[in-house]
């Protein structure tokens, strides 16, 4: 006979475990089916290289501990023992011949210091952004992470209604690119800014979703990675989950959704195994994987189906190298800012804007950009824990397509292809770091957008946000109108993972949104309160 819960959940990862550690607590019989042998998603640490070396082989920067409601109804740090670092050095773009080094400090004074190299313009125009941009994420764009979203016409009114709403939407209606060269004036601000305003998926020449650029350009002073590697973080929600009698079967593979009279009644694995769901069933896997394969076209409208079909995908992934290091990096900018070398991330590669408007350029044409640019993280200068003492661990990161126009997306599982990328990403590390060699490389790892996808089955094309960033994917259209604010057509079927708003990365909106849904649709007594930003955000008129 079927076991029966109150909530299953499809899904072990970040979203996933976070609205069921929410209904397990309010008192829920909470079932979460994972595929995977380990739960935590893209909240993986692993010792891939060598032997106390930690390295977070997907998710590393936490964008939202500052904001997100789950850090304390979850009392992470008392309860749990996970902290946060902040490094005073967020991001540094070196000049690729040592000259000089743009950094941005969680200081303002000291990133306007920085950027005055370069343009004192650029650095006063700097302090005014800062201090709009902060408001942006303080009064709207925060609290609506963690709100439902509303239809378009419904937000654009409520962002008339003040002057400060009227600013962000003005700037949804530029370009990513255009917003940052009418601000600055410097090539290499130019470069920085448009580079940590669209590197997490956005189109430099798209306008439409261009409220993103506030929140990635307030959030580039704000990154916080996890001490003892990110993987933590999930391992606190996995115990809270169980502490409250909630429940995780892994590698358990799902053959369909058990939908009787257009309802969601349960899950049906491919072992035979079936669980059955006496209220609902969450889905935080892709959209496609969850209406074409488990709930299936014949229980859907055709018009629906249409819909999910033609869903789009990010237009890039993530080529990613990790490495063992026999000793901190020393970058050859260090002799004129030392600070470079205690930046959390560091952009190499793109010495002015046109080298990163081409790179976007080829890759969105599924070349593998005829200049390599790339990013770099060295997590042990950080935090200790991620490698043994005198050594480091480091974390570097390309933007590449999953389709690659000269052999598909195969080609990523071509030995000789990927001993290449990794020859070609080291060679560029040794461009601007002095003791990057074959002697000080200890051992290496890559993932590829292809490994992406093998092994996180959700993320379509080694897609990393579950589909693209685009004007009609996004806010209440994510994934479309038809399953807006994270309910279905499908009855009891709900949607809590990145393709609905607000999106992909470690930012909790999902799964904490989708948990207040089904907490009010089933009459579930929530422990949790709103958050004060939320509640306030409500009466300025910026959430419903």
């Amino acid at each position: 006979m079927a076991e029966t819960f109150d909530i299953i959940i499809i899904g072990a990862g970040p979203n996933g475990l976070a609205t069921g550690a929410y209904l397990s607590k309010a008192g829920e019989k909470v079932l979460i089916i994972e595929k995977r042998l380990e739960e935590g998603g893209g909240l993986m640490t692993e010792q891939v290289t060598l032997p106390e070396f930690y390295h977070n082989t997907h998710a590393l920067y936490m964008m939202m501990v500052d904001m997100a409601p789950i850090y304390d109804d979850f009392k992470f740090e008392t309860e749990w023992d996970v902290h946060h670092v902040k490094p005073e050095v967020q991001v540094a773009l070196p000049l690729s011949d040592g000259s000089k080094c743009l950094c941005m400090y969680t200081d303002v004074d000291k990133t306007c210091e920085s950027i005055a190299q370069f343009s004192q313009k650029d650095a006063d125009t700097y302090r005014l952004m800062h201090d709009e941009y902060k408001e942006f994420m303080d009064r709207i764009l925060g609290p609506q992470t963690y709100a439902p979203m509303q239809a378009a016409p419904i937000m654009a009114a409520m962002m008339e209604n003040s002057e400060l709403g009227k600013k962000l939407s003005e700037l949804g209606e530029q370009t990513p690119y255009e917003i940052i060269t009418e601000l600055y004036e410097s090539d290499t601000v130019r470069t920085l800014m448009l580079y940590m305003g669209t590197h997490w998926g956005l189109d430099y020449g798209q306008s439409g979703v261009s409220y993103m650029v506030p929140i990635y350009l307030n959030r580039m002073v704000n990154y916080q990675i996890t001490c003892g590697g990110s993987h933590r973080v999930s391992n606190a929600l996995y115990k809270a989950l169980f502490r409250e009698q909630g429940q995780i079967r892994q590698s358990a593979t799902i053959k369909r959704f058990i939908i009787e009279n257009g309802e969601a009644k349960g899950v049906e694995l491919i072992d035979g195994r079936t669980y059955m769901a006496s209220k609902a069933i969450v889905s935080t896997i892709d959209p496609q994987k969850t209406f074409l394969e488990y709930v299936g076209r014949e229980n859907l409208e055709n018009d629906f189906v249409d819909m999910i079909e033609a869903y789009m995908w990010e237009k890039w992934s993530l080529n990613n190298l990790h490495l063992a290091l026999e000793e901190p990096p020393n970058f050859k900018a260090a002799a004129n800012n030392p600070d470079v070398n205690r930046a959390l991330f560091t952009i190499l590669g793109y010495d002015s804007l046109s080298d990163l408007t081409t790179y976007y350029d080829e890759l969105l044409e599924g070349k593998l950009p005829s200049k390599i640019g790339l990013t770099c993280t060295f997590p042990s200068i950080h935090d200790s824990y991620q490698a043994p003492p005198g050594k480091a661990s480091a974390y570097v990161s390309q933007m590449a397509p999953f389709d690659l126009h000269d052999g598909g997306s195969e080609k990523w599982m071509d030995r000789n292809f990927r001993e290449q990328r990794s020859k070609e990403m080291i060679d560029l590390l040794k461009q601007y770091i002095e003791n990057i060699n074959e002697d000080t490389i200890m051992e290496t790892y890559m993932t590829t957008p292809m490994d992406i996808q093998n092994k996180y089955a959700n993320m379509v094309k080694g897609g990393y946000k579950q589909g693209a960033y685009h004007p009609l994917q996004m806010g209440f259209l994510r994934p479309n109108q038809d399953c807006s604010n994270y309910s279905t057509p499908v009855k009891n079927l709900y949607l809590g993972g990145a393709s609905v708003a607000p999106g992909g990365m470690i930012i909790w909106g999902p799964g904490y949104n989708c948990a207040n849904k089904i907490a009010e649709d089933y009459n579930v007594k929530k422990w949790w309160k709103e958050p004060e930003s939320v509640t306030k955000a409500r009466e300025d008129g910026f959430v419903a």
